[in-house]
């Protein structure tokens, strides 16, 4: 199994599960090892009280991404701290895209990278996860 049909695997498991990103319309575009692509479109039970995306669903589209690119190695993984950076609003009817990049691993310990933009390019968020590996796999290798 070669890391990207490792990766694959590792994302079709956890997505059957997955039911919070499910529930949000979200969609696996890309995985690979140390990296995942995610999108959603904001749809109208998403935008808050000042007419734009809620900032927590912003971070939560993010917070997906990060899961898929840390758990490509089959290691299972969980965020230990995460920090966003909103530039600019999310609005009705966009499809926001979140591309998680695996910037650092090292032991249970890892950092990864995710930047949140429209499908025009426009950047709305920066995230950043540390992560911790906390033992067990997601999918059987064969030998």
């Amino acid at each position: 199994m070669t890391p990207d049909d490792l990766a694959r695997a590792c994302a079709e498991a956890m997505w059957k599960n997955d039911r919070a990103s499910q529930a949000l319309g979200m969609e696996i575009v890309e995985v690979g090892p140390g990296r995942a692509t995610l999108a959603m479109t904001v749809r109208e039970s998403m935008v808050n009280g000042h007419d734009i995306c809620h900032g927590g669903l912003i971070f939560t589209l993010a917070d997906s991404a990060f899961a898929f690119a840390c758990n490509g190695g089959n290691e299972n993984t969980v965020a230990s701290h995460c920090a966003v950076s909103f530039l600019r609003p999310a609005r009705l009817g966009e499809r926001l895209i979140a591309k998680a990049v695996e910037r650092f691993r090292k032991g249970r310990s890892g950092i990864t990278d995710v930047t949140v933009a429209t499908e025009a390019g426009e950047i709305v968020a920066e995230f950043r996860g540390n992560s911790r590996t906390i033992g067990g796999t997601l999918v059987e290798v064969p030998e």
